[in-house]
């Protein structure tokens, strides 16, 4: 029935996308054909070919609002974050727009025209999700199309069962209070009342009139839970068990079937299938863009590091990537050459004399990463990723730091979430691998153009550093 519900919103949200588009479309055209705020010399245009094009807009609308994840659910995205996301679908949309008009040689669209769709197709799309939202919580406030239900175990699983319900009001489930043995009746937790024990299961469903019950007990409570299961056996209501696996869950877990056995992958990245294909992509067109753009600035850089220094312009490391495999990643030299001759591998401390003088001034502005470019246009690293780390170190966190391995479930990067706040050198390992899960746990498109533009604004705050 949670799915349902989600559909439910999801169709609502898609018509509503629609119709905005539509909408943008229609008010692009007139504005820049039927009022004087745009001169057209050419004079207006027919209305039809317009009109054909909402039949290419509706479909590629949909899919590009799919991609960037505005059909999906985040109780912690905020109205900024919505912005930004149909910001992206809005852009996206009309790139395949606009792409799409280049096989239609009977007829030519007027670029000012998708440029004013572009901008108010973003501000029709926000608005009108802000207005279903407001209808959907009105809503639900009045009672309408609620579901009640009873959970099973008042722990800290049925506690988490109570919290995510609550965050997500367009589910329409709304919760009237729990069954448990271990707590005394009418005790309040995250909200609500503990009604009984599990014995009355059948009197609390009878006087709330519940539709759901969620099984949300302890792996040891078995035998409470075959007790309650055996008294609703005759009862009509929908029941749910939730998984007792919330303390292993340290990514995303997902339900996966194996010839009908269902099994629960407890550490699943969410950058797999399409998302992976739509990051490397993503990986190959911006990397390749800025390996062009800054491809001056790495001649400089190179010429400076060779004529201050002496030695090899490039640093070839290897550190440890995507799965646990090695790669050698590169960067502009900024120590002295044959700097770990004597010390072997070494944790490089503030101010580290064996730094150049040239070799300061890359790394204040993290210039001397620029050649990683290469290695995200090969494939070993990605733009936006968890910082890659030296096998050597490697051996010595995972046994130091619980969960340190999940940051090569994805591909590393040239930037990453720690990093742009403010974790980067010698700072804490277990502050840096809490920001890398958060970011491996909550990955989106939206995620990592945020996290590029902050680095690019990291960077020009280093500019006016001491």
């Amino acid at each position: 029935m949670l799915k349902e519900r989600r559909l439910w919103l999801v169709v609502a949200l898609f018509v509503g996308d629609t119709v905005a588009a539509v909408a943008a479309l229609g008010a692009a055209f007139v504005v820049r054909f039927w009022t004087d705020l745009i001169p057209a010399p050419l004079g207006v245009p027919p209305l039809d070919p317009y009109l054909l094009l909402v039949l290419t807009l509706v479909p590629l609308h949909a899919l590009s609002m799919r991609v960037v994840g505005l059909y999906e659910y985040r109780h912690e995205r905020t109205k900024v974050d919505e912005a930004f996301l149909v910001a992206q679908g809005a852009s996206l949309a009309t790139v395949l727009l606009v792409a799409s008009t280049f096989f239609i040689r009977t007829y030519s669209y007027s670029r000012v025209t998708i440029l004013l769709f572009w901008v108010a197709d973003i501000v029709a799309v926000f608005g009108a999700r802000l207005g279903i939202r407001d209808i959907v919580r009105g809503m639900r406030r009045h009672g309408r199309f609620v579901r009640r239900a009873l959970v099973v175990g008042a722990g800290p699983l049925g506690q988490e069962v109570v919290r995510r319900l609550r965050a997500h009001p367009e589910f329409g489930v709304r919760v009237v209070g729990y069954l448990d043995d271990q707590y005394p009746v009418g005790e309040r937790i995250e909200g609500r009342e503990v009604l009984g024990g599990c014995e009355a299961v059948t009197r609390i469903l009878a006087d709330y009139r519940v539709d759901q019950l969620f099984l949300a007990l302890p792996m040891e409570a078995h035998a409470e839970m075959l007790k309650t299961l055996n008294a609703i056996e005759g009862e009509l209501l929908d029941v749910k068990m939730v998984p007792d696996v919330l303390q292993f869950v340290t990514l995303r877990a997902a339900v996966e079937e194996l010839e009908g056995l269902p099994v629960i992958s407890l550490h699943q990245s969410p950058i797999t299938g399409w998302n992976r294909l739509l990051k490397r992509g993503t990986d190959v067109i911006l990397g390749g863009l800025g390996f062009l753009l800054l491809s001056p600035l790495l001649g400089l850089i190179a010429l400076f590091v060779r004529l201050t220094s002496g030695g090899p312009v490039f640093y070839h490391q290897e550190r440890m990537g995507l799965d646990g495999r090695s790669f050698r990643m590169h960067k502009f030299r900024s120590m002295q050459a044959d700097a770990e001759a004597e010390s072997g591998p070494v944790w490089a401390p503030d101010g580290d004399k064996r730094r150049t003088p040239f070799g300061r001034a890359l790394r204040r502005f993290s210039l001397d990463e620029l050649p990683q470019l290469w290695n995200v246009l090969k494939g070993d690293m990605s733009l936006v990723g968890p910082r890659p780390e030296r096998p050597f170190f490697v051996h010595q966190f995972k046994t130091m730091i619980p969960q340190y391995m999940l940051r090569h479930k994805v591909k590393s990067g040239l930037t990453g979430w720690a990093q742009v706040n403010g974790l980067r050198g010698n700072t804490s390992l277990e502050k840096r691998i809490e920001y890398d899960l958060y970011y491996i746990q909550n990955w989106s498109v939206a995620l990592d153009v945020k996290i590029l533009l902050l680095t690019l604004y990291r960077a020009w705050q280093h500019r006016r550093a001491p």
